[in-house]
């Protein structure tokens, strides 16, 4: 798979992801309702909440209007970014309505016009987040464990998990790998996450995770180059927590009485990428720490 589409390529994953794939020698276009700040590949600008765009697009980058003056010749995948990024940056019905709509109408354009895969965002929220209502089952957290949904944001997010599963049954020859990506941080964010030690709770409604946009992007190449078949779904996270704080004074302190994982290292995260590294290879390169990243 060498010819990309980046819906969201603007924004702070978008950026980092095309940057990672056009580093990889794939061609990409950036399909965003707003111009890139700095300009790695083609641009086509679109509303995808709109389907008669959202088909337009992949028409044309899947070169079924003409091939010769298609940026991409012919795409062979989707990465599907775009949208609104975390819950509290609109009322929750728009935020559901936008995230909803422009998902189903990627995925649906993606299955009419015979793309191979849509790597797309789902999120850790899915999993609860925040962990005010409930407290998490276990730690760390797996893709085994159930939705827990709690604003439409993360309403969203699971049932295009749902979608993705359904629109495979549908269209076999599509395969849609769902990605939940932890709190996603850039290398300018760094300077502020010592200070985060002094209170615990600041970062407690995710499990003191979080991820660098880099290794998202390493997350997202991967995808289009591993093996995978059917609707697959996989998180993505550092492999460290954000604190200096061990996690068994963590969880003793914020979540007494959830089950821990023996396998639990001092600092690893509590969102398990186990199943990423396994199946994808993902090794995730960044920490905020000094020294190597764990293991």
């Amino acid at each position: 798979m060498k010819s990309i589409v980046v819906t969201g390529g603007s924004g702070k994953a978008g950026t980092a992801i095309i940057r990672e794939l056009v580093a990889h020698g794939y061609k990409v276009m950036n399909v965003d309702i707003v111009p890139p700040r700095e300009q790695l590949c083609h641009f086509y600008k679109a509303d995808l909440t709109d389907m008669g765009q959202a088909v337009d697009v992949v028409r044309r980058a899947a070169g079924t209007i003409d091939r010769r003056r298609s940026p991409l010749g012919e795409a062979d995948a989707i990465i599907h970014m775009a949208g609104i990024p975390a819950p509290g940056l609109a009322a929750d019905n728009v935020t559901f309505h936008n995230n909803m709509m422009s998902t189903y109408n990627v995925f649906s354009a993606a299955t009419l016009f015979g793309i191979e895969r849509v790597v797309w965002a789902s999120s850790e929220t899915v999993f609860g987040l925040p962990f005010t209502r409930s407290v998490p089952v276990a730690a760390p957290l797996t893709e085994d464990h159930a939705p827990k949904p709690e604003s439409g944001y993360a309403l969203a997010k699971s049932m295009c998990e749902q979608m993705a599963a359904e629109m495979h049954r549908w269209n076999p020859e599509t395969t849609f790998v769902g990605l939940r990506i932890s709190n996603i941080l850039e290398a300018a964010d760094y300077a502020a996450i010592p200070s985060y030690a002094k209170d615990l709770e600041l970062r407690r409604w995710n499990m003191w995770s979080w991820v660098d946009s880099r290794d998202v992007a390493q997350a997202c190449r991967l995808c289009l180059e591993a093996d995978l078949k059917g609707a697959e779904i996989f998180t993505i996270a550092a492999a460290d927590t954000i604190m200096p704080q061990s996690n068994r004074e963590l969880l003793a302190a914020s979540f007494p009485g959830v089950p821990v994982s023996p396998d639990v290292g001092e600092h690893d995260s509590l969102l398990s990428i186990a199943k990423a590294r396994r199946r994808l290879g993902f090794a995730p390169k960044h920490t905020w720490r000094t020294g190597k990243v764990p293991k």
